[in-house]
């Protein structure tokens, strides 16, 4: 699509028009490849520019799992132009200014943040650019934030949900990165090199292999031409960014994790199998997980919850650029024993794929998806946040095309879904053993 099909679409030279959808408008940039988002709301007070990495744990490898935490860490210290010696650090430039700034890592993309009076964001998308390939990645910095990285590993251990989950992922993946936790393994935190770093950030950190969201009360025209100016200063990486060419095998059979820690709590977690986030199985997976624990009327709830076997029951479906999980969490109430519960919770599983779901369990899940999906919009941070994920499995306009698939699913495909997925022989079950109580 050209920019003259689309006359309320600004155009600047250096960035070619892609798209627009619902208010959304795709440029690449001319000189590097990198992808741009725009989404201007002329009402909104503050602007928010996000950059997307499509790097995560994904990316990783024995000797260097956590890499792009640690990276992430490492990228607040300092760049070219925007350092102590220049003025201040990336958070005295801008918290200063008012701006909320920060950085999240998981599973298949890395974002870097911020949400500010629209009058500072020319400085901002300078501050992004800078960074993208001029950081300052150092040894003594690394030394630095080591400890602190090794300690949020620590405190994950301490949460006994986070302890089964690493256990259920790692036991899930044979194969396939999602093996590592985002975070990295202890040791590899430890012990990584500043080398390897230097080498990770090389390899990923270059405009054809990001996304510059911006988001908010800017001015589209001007902003775009600060992008191409300040971005545009880049070349495209000068090799192909490594590929991640692992696929996980078939799993034969139902795999156990056993975690025993000092504590009273005690859970289970059922894991299965699922296809990719752009699957087009994942509109009704999302719907059944809704329908197994979202709220008081939920299946899982009404079984162990309301029967005081359990005091908390939640189900993700995880959405991830390549295959990933569907998982329950149970909390058990005092005095349930683990096999108890993961027999009820699995007669649950069992009731749907032999009798479906009703339209009622259909509708109100399908109300509960509508909620989250408006408050997507909900602010220049939530856009942002949501788009970031959607950039994450590899195509942002789901954002836009989500909503209507749905839509259109039916009660019966909902039925399919957990047929064809939850079955024992692609699952891994865990259980997490409070050895206080």
């Amino acid at each position: 699509m050209h920019a003259k099909n689309a006359p309320s679409v600004p155009f600047v030279s250096g960035a070619t028009f892609v798209r627009s959808l619902e208010g959304i408008h795709e440029y690449l940039l001319d000189a590097n490849g990198l992808q741009i988002l725009l989404a201007p709301d002329p009402t909104a007070p503050v602007a928010g520019i996000m950059v997307t990495y499509r790097v995560g744990s994904r990316n990783e490898a024995i000797g260097y799992t956590g890499a792009t935490h640690l990276l992430e860490h490492l990228m607040f210290k300092g760049s070219k132009n925007f350092n102590k010696e220049k003025g201040g650090t990336i958070w005295e430039i801008l918290e200063t200014k008012g701006a909320l700034v920060n950085a999240t890592t998981w599973n298949d993309r890395t974002n870097y943040f911020e949400v500010l009076p629209q009058e500072h964001l020319p400085t901002a998308i300078a501050l992004e650019a800078d960074r993208m390939r001029n950081a300052f990645i150092k040894e003594e910095d690394r030394r630095s934030e080591m400890p602190v990285v090794r300690n949020e590993f620590e405190r994950g251990e301490n949460l006994p949900m986070e302890a089964l989950d690493k256990q259920l992922w790692a036991l899930a993946y044979e194969a396939h990165p999602y093996h590592h936790p985002t975070i990295g393994w202890r040791s590899d935190i430890e012990r990584v090199s500043i080398e390897r770093l230097k080498q990770f950030y090389d390899d990923f950190y270059h405009p054809d292999n990001a996304t510059v969201s911006i988001v908010g009360g800017f001015d589209a025209e001007a902003t775009l031409a600060a992008i191409v100016k300040e971005f545009g200063a880049h070349g495209k990486a000068p090799v192909t960014h490594p590929a991640m060419h692992t696929e996980e095998p078939k799993q034969e059979g139902e795999r156990r994790a056993v975690v025993k820690r000092a504590g009273h709590t005690n859970m289970i977690a059922l894991a299965h199998k699922i296809p990719a986030a752009t699957h087009d199985d994942f509109p009704a997976l999302l719907l059944l997980a809704l329908i197994l624990s979202d709220g008081k009327t939920s299946r899982l709830y009404r079984s162990l919850v309301d029967s005081a076997t359990a005091t908390d029951v939640t189900t993700m479906c995880y959405q991830f650029r390549d295959p990933s999980l569907l998982i329950s969490y149970v909390t058990l109430a005092p005095r349930s024993k683990h096999d108890a519960v993961e027999k009820r919770a699995k007669k649950e599983y069992e009731n749907i794929i032999g009798k479906g779901v009703t339209a009622s369990e259909l509708v109100r899940a399908k109300r509960s998806l509508r909620a989250y999906i408006a408050a997507r919009r909900d602010g220049p941070y939530a856009l942002l946040a949501s788009l970031n994920e959607e950039i994450a499995t590899g195509d942002w306009t789901r954002f836009v095309t989500l909503p209507q698939a749905l839509a259109r699913v039916t009660a019966k495909e909902v039925q399919k879904v957990a047929k064809k997925y939850l079955v024992d022989d692609q699952s891994t079950v865990g259980h997490f053993i409070g050895t206080d109580s």
